[in-house]
């Protein structure tokens, strides 16, 4: 049996203290860019800048709006809003109501923002796109937390994410309830049917877990198989980790009855939302499923002015 030690290496939830701030600040600067200067296109406009304030004849000296939930949702993304803000300019702020990981219901306001109400509508659709997508990533990762119920077996994500957004939407599942699985290619030996190709004999897997657990000691060593037969073979080898990838119900009870505890065990392929809690009382260590982000719809924000 792995010793209980083992499992931290394994669990992560990645916090807002985790995210490298200037990472969110260009990403933030990469949106503010394409909604006012056109980023990404060849031919730059002739002129930037919100075009549709401008053309007002006046606007007021101070606005003031709530960011207001529409349905009940799972709020992430709220310490973003200061970093959202400052990329244009000074002149506006922002009051936290809610911490995220917490339920909105209705109505709620999630924050407020005061200031230059040019500032505040030309963050407007930003704001609500980036705290849109990660609340929604969120409210589906809670939602999928509560289909797999209490119990031993701990929900993960993959590595499915956005590109470039990877963190921030990882954060969010965590906010959600659920788990971070390796956060890249860098913090965990994962060898899968694509490495397994490689080999080209399902003979060299054993030797393929040996290699690996000698090359990087200071990672865990987790393992991908389809069929019943691979398991002895890896386990004898140390694998920390057996992913049964596309097991039913039936067939993770008898890999678990091979694997007896002496590696921890994930299930993962074609998990969904309806199918989860079929995997609850298996006994099995982590569920893991690519449906908490690339299945998970924006939530639904307003911005409620209040001038």
């Amino acid at each position: 049996m792995p010793p209980a030690h083992a499992l931290d290496r394994l669990l992560l939830r990645l916090t807002w203290e985790d995210l490298d701030r200037a990472h969110l600040r260009r990403l933030v600067e990469m949106a503010r860019d394409e909604d006012l200067a056109g980023a990404g296109l060849l031919k730059k406009p002739a002129r930037t800048g919100d075009r549709s304030t401008a053309a007002l004849a006046t606007t007021p000296r101070l606005g003031r709006a709530h960011l207001v939930a529409r349905t009940s949702l799972v709020a992430c993304g709220i310490p973003l809003l200061p970093l959202i803000l400052a990329a244009y300019g000074p002149r506006a702020s922002v009051q936290p109501r809610l911490r995220d990981g917490k339920r909105a219901e209705p109505g709620d306001i999630l924050a407020t923002l005061e200031g230059d109400p040019r500032v505040l509508l030309a963050a407007e659709r930003v704001i609500l796109n980036f705290l849109q997508r990660l609340s929604g990533v969120a409210t589906a990762t809670a939602a999928h937390v509560a289909a797999l119920g209490p119990g031993r077996t701990r929900l993960l994500d993959t590595r499915k994410t956005t590109p470039g957004y990877r963190m921030l939407e990882k954060y969010a599942v965590a906010c959600g309830g659920a788990w971070n699985h390796r956060l890249g290619l860098f913090d965990r030996v994962m060898l899968k049917d694509n490495h397994l190709a490689l080999l080209g004999s399902g003979d060299d897997l054993a030797a393929a877990v040996t290699r690996a657990k000698k090359a990087a000691p200071d990672l865990p060593v987790e393992v991908e198989v389809d069929r019943l037969e691979q398991i002895p073979p890896v386990l004898a080898a140390g694998a920390d980790v057996i992913l049964l990838d596309n097991f039913t119900p039936a067939k993770i009870k008898k890999a678990l009855a091979l694997i007896r505890g002496r590696a921890f065990t994930e299930a993962s392929g074609g998990i969904t939302l309806k199918s989860l809690p079929r995997y609850a009382g298996l006994g099995l260590d982590f569920v893991s499923t690519g449906a908490l982000v690339h299945q998970a719809v924006w939530a639904d924000i307003g911005l409620d002015w209040q001038i």
